[in-house]
């Protein structure tokens, strides 16, 4: 990358905490189960009762998983009280923003070039000194660089936050209402009377809901209300093998797998000629449940994709998407265990279970309700999630030109403004 800043060794650059490191076997961290996070090369492994580090510090991965898919090496700003392996590098800047600059300047490297061993990659603490990164001499410039693409990460992590407080609210809903029965369950023990409201149960909705119970082979359940099985309310669309449908010279789309659901994105993902039936092409606001490995279900945020195999296009023409979304959410936890149970092959769940697994629908007017309520708080987390995605792509985008000093820091800073309103 050419530069416009002088290059300095990372060495000269931090203070190295490697040799404050303590590892700790699975074992162990099973007997002190606690608070604070325990991290390896690419993330947090555990959470135990102590911690080493406290305050902001840079991880590079050490061995294994050095090298992300774009090059650079694997690299983790944390923030607060936390335990280290021996498989990430613990570094620290001059102070917070200097440890921040270099994070940021570290992620437009190649690493390759300082990694040895070719079945176990390792970033030795003598090839990390010696990794250059641009380092604008005066301080105003690093600050002035971390300040343009903080902006950029808080907004996407307060994206986060928000989108993850919607589903739960809307999750927290669809839970009282479908599951637990509570607008019912006070109705009957006088809590929610004709012309009050409750928390969450305004009185215009008092008379949707039934007086009480009836028998069904789930037990008791709201009068008038119904058990389907899971695979009645919804279709559920096996993914194809996309191996047979190699990219050629024409349109291509990435390939979504489990690893893609996993991570939210197609960043890196093998590609497959864009001439699938249109049924197996996965678009923003799918939902998307993988059936085998770990099983997951998401609502996709990732953009236009395929869909491959051990993968489930959720869809329906009866039901809203909310209301198949959470009863696949409230049966995971049984599909997790049927999947562990088979220990000889890779956990999976098959289609019967599907049908085995019921769920309880209500009246078209309590249907209705819920939708008016549920629907928009989903549809907001969908809109968080695209918003973020562009707005790691501008950072993504703007990151390199401003580490090598090519972007002026004024122009960036006009960019953001308008990204983040």
């Amino acid at each position: 990358m050419r530069t416009e800043y002088p290059a300095r060794q990372l060495g000269e650059l931090v203070e190295n905490l490697d040799s404050r490191r303590i590892p700790l076997s699975s074992r162990v961290r099973a007997q002190r189960r606690g608070p604070y996070p325990y991290y390896g090369a690419t993330g947090v492994m555990d959470h135990i009762d102590g911690y080493l580090f406290d305050g902001l510090h840079l991880l590079v991965a050490e061995d294994g998983s050095v090298e992300r898919e774009d090059g650079a090496p694997f690299i983790q700003l944390v923030q607060g009280k936390f335990w280290v392996n021996n498989h990430a590098h613990v570094l620290r800047g001059v102070d917070d923003e200097d440890t921040k600059y270099i994070y940021y300047a570290l992620s437009t490297v190649p690493v390759r070039p300082f990694v040895t061993g070719s079945v176990q990659p390792k970033l030795s603490q003598a090839n990390l000194n010696r990794i250059p990164i641009p380092y604008p001499p005066d301080r105003a410039t690093r600050r002035a660089t971390v300040r343009v693409l903080s902006t950029l990460d808080e907004k996407i992590d307060l994206n986060r936050r928000m989108s993850e407080t919607l589903e739960a609210m809307a999750r927290a809903i669809f839970k009282a209402w479908f599951v637990d029965f509570e607008p019912v369950r006070a109705k009957m023990e006088g809590r929610w009377r004709r012309g009050e409201s409750l928390p969450g149960l305004p009185q215009h909705l008092y008379d949707l809901f039934p007086e009480g119970f009836a028998d069904s082979e789930l037990g008791a359940i709201p009068e008038g209300w119904r058990v389907e099985g899971l695979n009645e309310i919804a279709q559920f669309l096996n993914g194809l093998a996309l191996q047979q449908y190699r990219p050629g010279t024409g349109p291509a789309l990435p390939v979504i797998k489990i690893a893609q659901l996993r991570k939210g994105d197609t960043d890196g993902a093998d590609r497959c000629s864009a001439d699938v039936p249109v049924e197996y092409i996965v678009d923003d606001g799918d939902v998307l449940f993988s059936w085998s490995g770990s099983l997951e279900c998401i609502v996709w945020a990732g953009g236009k994709g395929a869909l491959n195999q051990h993968l489930f296009k959720v869809t329906s023409n009866k039901y809203p998407k909310w209301f198949y979304y959470f009863w696949i959410h409230e049966h995971l936890p049984e599909f997790r265990s049927i999947a562990a149970d088979k220990a000889t092959t890779m956990g999976h769940i098959q289609r019967h279970h599907l049908a085995s697994a019921q769920v309880v629908v209500a009246s078209a007017d309590v249907m209705a309700a819920a939708d008016r309520v549920i629907a928009p708080m989903l549809e907001r987390v969908l809109t968080l999630r695209l918003e973020s995605r562009t707005l790691a792509r501008l950072r993504d985008a703007l990151l390199p030109k401003l580490i090598s000093g090519e972007l002026r820091l004024r122009d960036a800073e006009r960019f953001i403004g308008s990204a983040v309103g």
